[in-house]
Formats: structure tokens, C-alpha cells, sequence
């Protein structure tokens, strides 16, 4: 553990302490409003501080257990009590550590899944829509809910754009790297000679907040067309106009839902992804401004960044930004990611860690 972050450990305890004497004053009891906000701090604090007293507590032992080295009757014990304490001085260390990462209000969050076909034609729209199966793979291996809000098929299948509405714990916090251009090399089905082409697809995933004052949306600034849902045929196909497409004038982004037979609950859904996209891209403004260095492109919108390559010959899937080769490109395919979401996770707090430590 570096000095640095020892320091702001310290301080995080300090802190804690003294939010355990402010919540006891007459004053902050009387402010419901004051007692709740320090409480929810204190309570954010308390994994470090116990971390920190059971941490002080190891090292205590440790230094007595080195002092019983020089005891001829006590070495022996005292050695294994030594690498036994010193393995837990790591532990505690790494627990540390990780706890000062600042955590991502938006980690808790549901969030919109938007794939759209790249460059490739008709394979692009076919791989957007391998890919946006493999979401829906997984979000059902996990549990989640899913609702597709909109969806524009390819000629020869797949989708040239499919957007869809996942709710779960921890959803966000799972799926919030994957925004970026993804490459597929393969024998599309379309070609008739065999050769491998190179198809893109662009996934953009952002996070549904439930507060979202900042952005302020003026009703003269939309203009909202309904139209009539798509459907399968049978006695479903919606025979009213309650799909709504909502367009933003000032910078030209369009949403739709079509999702709900409610015309009411399709618009409520279309504002709130309107709402999530015009967050997203003033905050990729600010991120990008601040972030240019960074491996994992969280945040910062940069929709153009390929960040993944599926190669079906090798059945291998490479991550460019963390170096990472996967030879179960099937597996993931059907939706197995938790081994590829997980590098990516770790490589993200890898360069939090970096990032504190430099501070």
C-alpha cells in the first residue's frame, strides 16, 4: 500500500469518527433531513473503518510475532504465525484498496442496450443481430427483464437497429463497457464463395436514472409522430397508431417505442431513453475531456472505438483494450460473458487503483 492511499485511508476513518460524534448531537437529531445524509455517509464509511481496526489489530500481532523470532523455544511458532498474518495483512490491504474505489451511482442502475449495423451490408444487420441475442442471452441467464422497445429487421435477417430496456440488479454495472464498434470476421451466409468479410456493429448502452433534472427538455424542442407498432401478423399485430417515434430538434437524436400497446406508457419509455441519450452525450463530453488515456472507454460515449473482434475460424474473441484472448467464442456467443465481463471489471478497478495511487 502506497503512502497516499494509506493517508486517505486515515482520513476516511477520521472522518467516520467523527460523523459517529455528530450524529450524536442534539442539533443534527433534530434535522431529520441533516441526520439522514450523515448517516447514509456514515454508514458508506463503516466496511473501511472495520477493515482498518481489524487491519491495525493484524499488525499489532505481526510486529509481536516478529519480536518472538529471537526466542529459540518460540521461532517456530512464531514463523507460522508470521506467513499466517502476513497473508492476511495482503488480503486486508486489497480489500482496502478496492473499498476507496470510488463507486458509480449509476453501477445500480437499469439501462438501454442500443446495437445498430456498421459497415458490411446485410452481414453488419446479421451480426447485430447475433449480438443483441447474445444480451438477451445473458440477461436471462442472469435474471433480468428485458422489453424491446424498438426493432428495424434486415433484409436478410438480423437488425439494421434493435434498442431494448434490461432491468436487474447490477445491470449497468455489468453491461457498461460494451458500448463501442465490435468486428466480426467470417464466411457470411450471404457469400457464395467462401470468403471471410469484415462486418461492424455499434452498441451504445446507457444508463436509465431515475432523476434526471439536469436535463431540461422543452416541449417545443420535440416533434412526436405516432404510427402503428410492427408485428408478426395474428390477432396481436397492434391496429392502432401507439408507437411513438420522438425526435429532439436541437441535436437531431430520434427514440422510439413501439413496445406497449399503450400509446401513454410507449411515450413515458421513449422520453426517458431521450432523456438517458442527451445525459449520456453531455457527459461523454466532459468524460472524454478527462478520460483520453483510459482503456475502458466508460463514460466517455466514444461510440467509434472497436473494442472487440469476433474471428468464427479461430472461434476466438480478442478484447483490444485489456489484451484479452477468449477461445470460446461460441460460448459466448450464447450468451456466456461472465469470464469476459469479469476481465474487463478487474482491469477497470486495476486502473482506478493506478489512478488513486497517483493521487
Amino acid at each position: 500500500m502506497t503512502p497516499s492511499i494509506r493517508h486517505k485511508l486515515e482520513t476516511t476513518v477520521e472522518r467516520h469518527e467523527e460523523l459517529a460524534l455528530l450524529l450524536g448531537q442534539p442539533d443534527v437529531l433534530a434535522d431529520t433531513t441533516r441526520f439522514r445524509e450523515l448517516s447514509r455517509e456514515y454508514a458508506q464509511l463503516q466496511p473501511v473503518a472495520d477493515t482498518m481496526r481489524e487491519l491495525a489489530n493484524v499488525e499489532r500481532e505481526l510486529a509481536d510475532a516478529r519480536a518472538m523470532l529471537d526466542d529459540a523455544e518460540l521461532r517456530d511458532m512464531a514463523a507460522e504465525d508470521i506467513t499466517r498474518l502476513e497473508l492476511r495483512t495482503a488480503e486486508l490491504d486489497d480489500q482496502l484498496q478496492r473499498l476507496l474505489i470510488p463507486k458509480d451511482p449509476r453501477d445500480e442502475a437499469n439501462l438501454f442496450l442500443e446495437v445498430r449495423a456498421g459497415s458490411g451490408g446485410d452481414e453488419a444487420a446479421i451480426f447485430a443481430g447475433d449480438l443483441l441475442r447474445m444480451y438477451l442471452r445473458y440477461a436471462e441467464r442472469q435474471r433480468w427483464q428485458v422489453e424491446v422497445l424498438s426493432e428495424h429487421p434486415g433484409e436478410h435477417g438480423g437488425y439494421k437497429e434493435g434498442v431494448v430496456r434490461i432491468e436487474g440488479k447490477g445491470a449497468y454495472s455489468r453491461l457498461k463497457f460494451e458500448s463501442g464498434v465490435h468486428c466480426v470476421k467470417r464466411v457470411p451466409l450471404t457469400e457464395s464463395q467462401g470468403r471471410v468479410h469484415t462486418s461492424t456493429a455499434t452498441v451504445a448502452v446507457l444508463p436509465e436514472l431515475d432523476d434526471i433534472e439536469e436535463i431540461a427538455i422543452s416541449p417545443a424542442d420535440l416533434k412526436v409522430d405516432t404510427f402503428r407498432a410492427s408485428g408478426a401478423g395474428g390477432q396481436h399485430v397492434n391496429k392502432t397508431d401507439s408507437a411513438i417515434r420522438i425526435t429532439h430538434l436541437p441535436s437531431g437524436i430520434v427514440v422510439e417505442c413501439q413496445d406497449e400497446r399503450s400509446q401513454h406508457k410507449n411515450r413515458a419509455r421513449a422520453m426517458g431513453l431521450l432523456k438517458a441519450r442527451l445525459l449520456d452525450e453531455a457527459q461523454s463530453k466532459q468524460a472524454a475531456e478527462q478520460a483520453q488515456s483510459r482503456r475502458l472507454q466508460v463514460g466517455t460515449g466514444d461510440r467509434s472505438q472497436r473494442i472487440r473482434t469476433y474471428r468464427y475460424k479461430d472461434n476466438l474473441i480478442t478484447d483490444h483494450r485489456i489484451g484479452l484472448d477468449l477461445h470460446n467464442l461460441s460460448d459466448v456467443m450464447e450468451g456466456h460473458l461472465d469470464e469476459l465481463l469479469g476481465g474487463l471489471a478487474r482491469e477497470h478497478q486495476a486502473d482506478e487503483l493506478k489512478s488513486l495511487a497517483g493521487h
